[in-house]
C-alpha cells in the first residue's frame, strides 16, 4: 500500500479503523506473544501470523505522544493502551512480567489482509497496571528505552588498585585524557577498551613522552620511568569496523556495538537514508571520552546535541537523527490551512525565551592543569589550564531591545574546532534571537502522516499567520481510531 492510498483511506469518513497490537510477555518462565485488537480480527492462512485471533480487548485505541526537545535533550515518546477487564479475566495479567518487553502496533481496515496494516508504533512496554477495576493499562515507551543501559560494565579486574575501575572508552578524538593505569609493573595505561586508530601523544606534566603504542587495545607503555606529574594522552578512539570522528557514524557504532547485547540496535533498526543525509550535512569532527557509567542514550545524545540534533524514532521504530532548525530554512513539504484543522482548535501553547547571546564550549581538555611548572610556551600552558575553549555569538540589538544579559550559560559540546563552534553558536542565536511560539491544533486525518521535524507552512486567520508562515513540527498526538491528530508547530 502506498502513502497515497493510505491517505485516501484515512480521509474516507466511511472507513472502519482498527488497531492491532502484538505484545511480548513473560508468563511462567516462557516468553509468549499476546495478540490484541480494538475489534475482532482473525488472520487468514496466507497471513503472517497465520490463522491467529487478535482478541478485541483494546478500548479507545492507543494514546501516543511524540515530541522533539526544544533544547536538544533526549526525550522518550510515551503512550498507553487501555484494555477492557470488566469481567476480571485479565486480573492475572498484573502478575506477569511485561516490563521491557517489545510491543508493536498497526492500523488498518478489518477487511484488509494482515500484511496491508500500516505500522504506527514499535517500542517497549514500561509496565502494566490498572487505572480502574474495569481496565488493565499497558504503558508504552519508544524503542529508545532499549538504549537506557550502560555503555560498558567491563571492569579492569586483577589485583591492582584500579581493579574496580571501568575500562575507559573514546569515540572520535580526545584531548588531554586521563588514561587508566592497568599494569603498574609494565607502566601500561589504557584509554579505550578496544581497537583504536594508530598514533597518540602522551605527556607527563604537560611534556611529550616516548611510549610503545598498542592500537589493538587502546593502550601504551612508557619506555622509561613515568616520573611525576599527571599522565595524559591525546588520541583517536574506537576504530572497530572503521574509524570516524563524525556524529552520524559514531551514533550508529555506539547503538549497535555497545550496551547490553540483548538490547542493542541492529542495522535494521536504523533509518539508513536519514543517517546518510545527516552525515552529509554534519561532518564536524567530534570527540567523547567515557570513564563512568554513562548509558548509551546519553552518550549518543551528547554527540547529537553538539549540533542541536537529537535521536528520535519513526513510527516504524527506525532510529533517526534530526536537527531542530530555524523555521523557513528547509523546504516546506506540506501547506497547512484551516481546512486541515478542526474548527477553532488552533491555539498558542508556549513561547520560547529570547536569546541575545549563545556561548558554546568546545575542544574539552579532560585534565585541567593550571600550574604546570615546565618549559612549555605560555600559550600552551594556557590551553592546559582551562577545561573548555569557548565561542560566543552575540546580538547587541536583541540585547538592548529585550533588556537582556549577554553573559549566557555555556553549552558544552563534543565539537573540536573553533570554526564549528562559531557556526553552531550563530545557528542557535538565529533560532533564539526572535520570539518563537508553539501552536497546537486538532488536525484532520491527513495530519496523521506528519513527522517530527518536518518543515511546513501554516496559514490561519489569526495570530499573524494570515499570509502563511514557515513552521517546524515539534509534537504529534495521533489517534488512529478517530482519525485525528493533535499537532504542535513552532513558528
Amino acid at each position: 500500500m502506498t502513502n497515497e492510498q493510505f491517505l485516501v483511506w484515512l480521509q474516507d469518513p466511511a472507513a472502519v479503523r482498527m488497531v492491532l497490537v502484538e505484545a511480548l510477555v513473560h508468563v511462567a518462565g516462557v516468553e509468549v506473544t499476546r495478540y490484541l485488537a480494538s475489534r475482532p480480527f482473525l488472520t487468514g492462512p496466507a497471513d503472517v501470523p497465520a490463522n491467529t485471533l487478535y482478541e478485541p480487548l483494546i478500548v479507545g485505541g492507543i494514546g501516543l505522544s511524540e515530541q522533539v526537545s526544544l533544547t536538544a535533550e533526549a526525550s522518550l515518546s510515551s503512550g498507553d493502551i487501555e484494555l477492557s477487564n470488566v469481567d476480571g479475566e485479565l486480573d492475572g495479567w498484573l502478575g506477569e512480567v511485561w516490563v521491557n518487553r517489545t510491543i508493536r502496533a498497526w492500523v488498518g481496515d478489518p477487511s484488509w489482509p494482515r500484511g496491508q496494516f500500516q505500522p504506527i508504533f514499535n517500542g517497549v512496554i514500561a509496565d502494566i497496571d490498572s487505572a480502574s477495576r474495569d481496565s488493565v493499562n499497558i504503558k508504552l515507551r519508544d524503542k529508545l528505552q532499549r538504549l537506557n543501559t550502560p555503555l560498558t560494565e567491563q571492569l579492569l579486574g586483577g589485583v591492582t588498585a584500579n581493579k574496580g575501575a571501568l575500562l575507559p572508552l573514546l569515540f572520535g578524538e580526545g584531548h588531554n585524557l586521563a588514561p587508566l593505569l592497568t599494569d603498574p609493573a609494565l607502566q601500561e595505561y589504557q584509554f579505550h577498551a578496544g581497537q583504536v586508530e594508530p598514533g597518540a601523544e602522551v605527556r607527563t606534566n604537560g611534556k611529550p613522552r616516548e611510549v610503545d603504542f598498542y592500537p589493538e587495545r587502546g593502550a601504551f607503555r612508557f619506555r622509561d620511568a613515568v616520573g611525576t606529574g599527571a599522565v595524559t594522552v591525546s588520541a583517536h578512539g574506537d576504530s572497530a569496523g572503521g574509524y570516524s570522528n563524525r556524529i552520524g557514524p559514531l551514533v550508529q557504532r555506539i547503538v549497535t556495538g555497545y550496551g547490553k547485547a540483548s538490547t542493542r540496535f541492529t542495522a535494521e533498526d536504523l533509518d539508513a537514508a536519514n543517517f546518510a543525509i545527516f552525515d552529509a550535512a554534519h561532518s564536524q569532527p567530534v570527540g567523547l571520552s567515557v570513564t563512568d557509567r554513562t548509558n548509551v542514550l546519553v552518550a549518543c545524545q551528547q554527540l547529537a546535541a553538539s549540533v542541536g540534533a537529537q535521536l528520535i524514532l519513526s513510527r516504524a521504530g527506525l532510529l533517526r537523527l534530526i536537527q531542530l532548525r530555524l523555521p523557513g530554512v528547509g523546504t516546506p513539504t506540506m501547506y497547512i490551512t484551516p481546512e486541515h484543522m478542526r474548527e477553532r482548535t488552533l491555539r498558542p501553547v508556549a513561547r520560547q525565551e529570547v536569546l541575545a547571546a549563545v556561548k558554546i564550549g568546545f575542544c574539552r581538555n579532560y585534565i585541567v592543569q593550571p600550574d604546570l611548572q615546565t618549559s612549555l610556551p605560555v600559550e600552551h600552558k594556557s590551553l592546559y589550564s582551562s577545561e573548555w575553549l569557548t565561542e560566543t555569538a552575540t546580538d547587541e540589538v536583541v540585547r538592548v531591545t529585550y533588556r537582556l544579559d549577554t553573559e549566557p550559560v555555556q553549552i558544552d559540546t563534543c565539537l573540536l574546532r573553533r570554526v564549528d563552534a562559531a557556526t553552531e553558536a550563530a545557528r542557535r542565536l538565529a533560532l533564539g534571537r526572535a520570539p518563537r511560539t508553539i501552536y497546537e491544533f486538532d488536525g484532520e486525518p491527513e495530519m496523521l502522516l506528519l513527522e517530527l521535524g518536518q518543515d511546513v507552512t501554516i496559514t490561519y486567520p489569526r495570530f499573524g499567520l494570515e499570509q502563511g508562515v514557515p513552521a517546524v513540527v515539534v509534537s504529534l498526538g495521533p489517534d488512529w481510531i478517530t482519525g485525528r491528530c493533535t499537532v504542535g508547530v513552532m513558528v
